[in-house]
């Protein structure tokens, strides 16, 4: 064999070797975990809030099968539930059980405000992130955020921005406020309120009503609203009165009487209950609806979820479907099971969804979310009302800038 072919044969397989050592090298520093990424659900799976935990967990664990399929790191996201009864005292107890006993990586829930500031305020100290996924009060990434905790869902000043929206061009003057006496409730207000009175300085606030959380007898509350002849009510009420309120101003015929706004109203976990008898012409917001926006994403999504549990997602199982879906991405970009680097890899990390690209908004921990704000209607397609005549407000327009979110925790 010549010289020249020898030469050339030596450099070719110097070539291949230096390459299979790069490769090897490679595999070397790859991640491999060798347990799973444990995560700790808190959230109510008793009573009336209970439709709410338990649509969040079946998106949770539709994303789960998704991701599992492929793993993250070479490993599963396993989850353990916990049930807090609405209760903080109950809901606090059971973050520290699984925190403490079952040494969960993170914890996800609640649909409980008041659940959810408590839950942070203790992950803040033992550095466990906390992922919220329906409870809105907007202290939980406002006021009240710090480096563990994030949120998925959309909070009460986004709500009230989109409510804002939504009622400022209407000719209503005079407002009468109701709802749950509980941080929610109040946050909530206090986001619609502000935020019209803002856009529209000429409205008024003529009273107030507030009831104790599951408070069932609603009717002398309706009594006394529709006595004062306010132009509009704004409810503001949670999980616990939601299905409540729809029902009682169905039977009273306030729904008929005067215009009505109440935010996740329009959502599915909240109508399909109430069937064909949900009241029609009330307006409401929500940050996802199964049937809007008609895309090739969320006909996906919608079409997996009602496979897997015979209906359509409401908007707490789109919430726990992108937070499943964060905490893999997270994890991936991370590269390790190392808190911290998770903390910094969901800041600012941007997912696919079904409505498109959700941001994590790094400066606050706030999911950026588009709005829905519609009309409840009866159309033929479905056996339950929904919503109709929907104005989308992209999710830039409808939070509070970083500049805000940061005076706001120097208070």
């Amino acid at each position: 064999m010549e010289r020249k072919t020898v030469l050339r044969l030596f450099a070719i397989a110097t070539i291949f070797v230096a390459i299979g050592f790069i490769v090897c090298s490679s595999c070397k520093k790859a991640p491999k975990i060798e347990r799973p990424i444990k995560v700790g659900i808190i959230d109510c799976y008793s009573g009336p809030p209970a439709v709410y935990a338990n649509d969040a967990l079946n998106g949770f664990k539709l994303a789960l099968n998704e991701i599992n399929k492929e793993g993250v790191l070479g490993t599963k996201i396993e989850f353990t539930k916990r049930d807090t009864k609405f209760k903080v005292d109950i809901g606090l107890s059971m973050a520290k059980e699984l925190v403490m006993r079952e040494k969960v990586d993170l914890l996800v829930g609640t649909v409980n405000s008041g659940v959810s500031l408590a839950v942070s305020d203790y992950v803040k100290g033992e550095k466990v992130p906390f992922i919220v996924w329906i409870a809105k009060s907007d202290r939980i990434t406002g006021a009240k955020g710090h480096r563990y905790v994030f949120c998925t869902g959309e909070n009460t000043a986004m709500i009230g921005k989109a409510a804002a929206v939504g009622l400022v061009k209407k000719p209503y003057v005079k407002y009468w406020i109701a709802g749950d006496d509980y941080e929610y409730g109040h946050a909530l207000a206090d986001g619609i309120w502000n935020n019209l009175k803002k856009t529209k300085p000429d409205v008024k606030l003529i009273g107030q009503s507030w009831w104790k959380i599951g408070e069932p007898e609603l009717t002398p509350y309706i009594t006394a609203i529709l006595a004062a002849k306010p132009d509009a009510v704004i409810f503001c009420t949670g999980g616990a009165s939601m299905t409540n309120i729809l029902k009682t101003v169905k039977t009273t015929g306030m729904s008929e009487k005067v215009p009505i706004f109440i935010p996740t109203a329009t959502d599915h976990a909240v109508l399909k209950p109430l069937g064909p008898e949900g009241p029609e012409g009330v307006m409401g917001t929500s940050d996802y609806l199964f049937y809007y926006p008609d895309t090739p994403a969320n006909k996906t999504f919608v079409k997996a979820f009602k496979d897997a549990y015979g209906e359509p997602p409401g908007f707490p199982a789109f919430h726990a479907y992108i937070t499943a879906h964060f905490i893999a991405e997270a994890f991936r970009k991370a590269g390790s099971l190392n808190i911290e680097k998770f903390i910094d890899a969901m800041e600012g990390l941007t997912i696919d969804s079904p409505v498109g690209k959700v941001e994590m908004r790094a400066c606050d921990h706030q999911a950026v979310l588009p709005e829905y704000v519609g009309v409840t209607k009866k159309v033929p397609k479905y056996n339950f009302v929904i919503a109709t005549d929907i104005i989308t407000i992209p999710g830039p327009e409808t939070m509070p800038t970083c500049k805000e979110i940061m005076k706001e925790r120097e208070k």
